[in-house]
């Protein structure tokens, strides 16, 4: 198998200037380089840059598959967006790394030993990013529930043992967005314990804010943040002002409120029994379903088939072309339209009719051993004829 090996960056909060797109074109000559995104893949060679030092520095999230079975995320959040106690709770060695800069946190979700050979033997990393970076956003607004899901998967192997408990208790895991189904999706984390972590988890908050709480908090504003602001606004750079508000604000209610890890935990132990649950219950959805469809396809069966003994003379004239055809896929198709005929001649008329009528097709066609071949395979001309 080649090398392959997917980079994509992308700078959201800001684009990027001349100078540092000229900075980011020397680390390579072959990456699709625009003021908002950096991209390149690599079937041998190496990137000569670093992503944790790109995040640093340019960049706002991250997106890196190699097809020796190795998926990353990161994103790069300010450091008001997460306390010390909340990365410290969710991280876990070789999974999820939160560290520190001067003004940021740069988060990466890691998986590094996938056996999910058919993904990564076709996988080329696109797309992966548009469906993940909205994980950004919801991180800003006090919604930890992708660090939940960067945790899990130590749960999967031998990492935890029962009685730990888990590192946060998160609202809404039995509800997640778009962006955190496609994180689990990306990592592999299991379905069903996933699916478990979900129950008894507690409903996601109203996350509404009253204009008395933004009225409170705008009056609290020091005179210099809001002529930061405000400076912001005039030179063009209102996305990067508004992340910049939102984030604060986001900061300031979690704050007022009780947080989530103040809430009960649960074991490791509990999210294992949870996730055999969710185990079985699939299980026998799956059953469910699967009996749905064979009832359907029965009832669509029996209605094709119906259709077709409702004009018999035309169901035999269907066979002259594909025999006449001569060939191994005109008696296939043949083939197929006599086991049809037979069954609409059991269903909606009588054995003897269709022996009457299929001994009079095949007198003129007696010779062609290979469509006598098939029908023998198919049990029509031992069964039908010499009845």
């Amino acid at each position: 198998m080649s090398e392959y090996q997917y980079y994509e960056f992308l700078s959201i909060d800001r684009p990027l200037t001349a100078d540092e797109m000229a900075e980011l074109r020397a680390l390579s000559t072959r990456a699709t380089i625009t003021p908002v995104s950096f991209t390149n893949e690599y079937n041998w060679g190496d990137f000569k840059g670093d992503p944790h030092k790109l995040m640093q520095r340019y960049f706002d999230a991250h997106v890196y598959v190699a097809n020796w079975m190795t998926a990353i995320f990161m994103v790069r959040l300010p450091m008001e967006a997460l306390t010390r106690e909340t990365t410290k709770a969710a991280a876990v060695t070789y999974l999820l790394d939160i560290k520190p800069t001067k003004t940021h946190w740069i988060i990466t979700w890691s998986m590094e030993e996938s056996e999910n050979y058919d993904r990564f033997g076709m996988e080329d990393g696109r797309g992966w990013m548009a469906r993940l970076a909205p994980v950004r956003d919801e991180l800003l607004r006090g919604d930890l529930r992708s660090l939940y899901i960067g945790w899990l998967p130590a749960v999967t192997g031998e990492m935890m043992d029962d009685d730990e408990m888990e590192p946060l208790c998160v609202s809404g895991l039995g509800n997640l967005t778009a962006s955190q189904k496609a994180l689990a999706e990306f990592l592999e984390v299991d379905p069903d314990l996933l699916a478990g972590a979900g129950m008894g988890s507690p409903a996601a908050q109203e996350t509404e804010v009253s204009r008395r709480e933004m009225e409170k908090w705008i009056n609290a504003l020091p005179r210099e943040e809001v002529n930061s602001i405000l400076k912001q606004l005039l030179e063009g750079k209102g996305q990067q002002a508004e992340r910049s508000i939102r984030s604060r604000f986001a900061s300031w209610r979690r704050g007022l409120q009780t947080g989530d890890t103040d809430a009960p935990r649960r074991t490791v132990g509990e999210l294992r029994r949870n996730a055999e649950k969710a185990r079985l219950i699939r299980l026998e959805k799956q059953k469910r379903d699967r009996k749905q469809r064979e009832i359907k396809h029965r009832e669509k069966r029996k209605a094709y088939l119906k259709n077709l003994s409702d004009d018999f003379p035309k169901a035999w004239a269907l066979l002259k072309e594909p025999v006449e055809r001569g060939s191994g896929r005109g008696y296939d198709e043949a083939c197929r339209i006599l086991v049809d005929i037979a069954e609409a001649y059991d269903l909606f008329a009588t054995k003897k009719q269709f022996q009457q009528e299929f001994k009079k097709f095949m007198a003129s066609h007696l010779r062609r051993k290979a469509l006598i071949q098939r029908l023998v395979k198919a049990g029509i001309w031992k069964d039908r004829v010499n009845d």
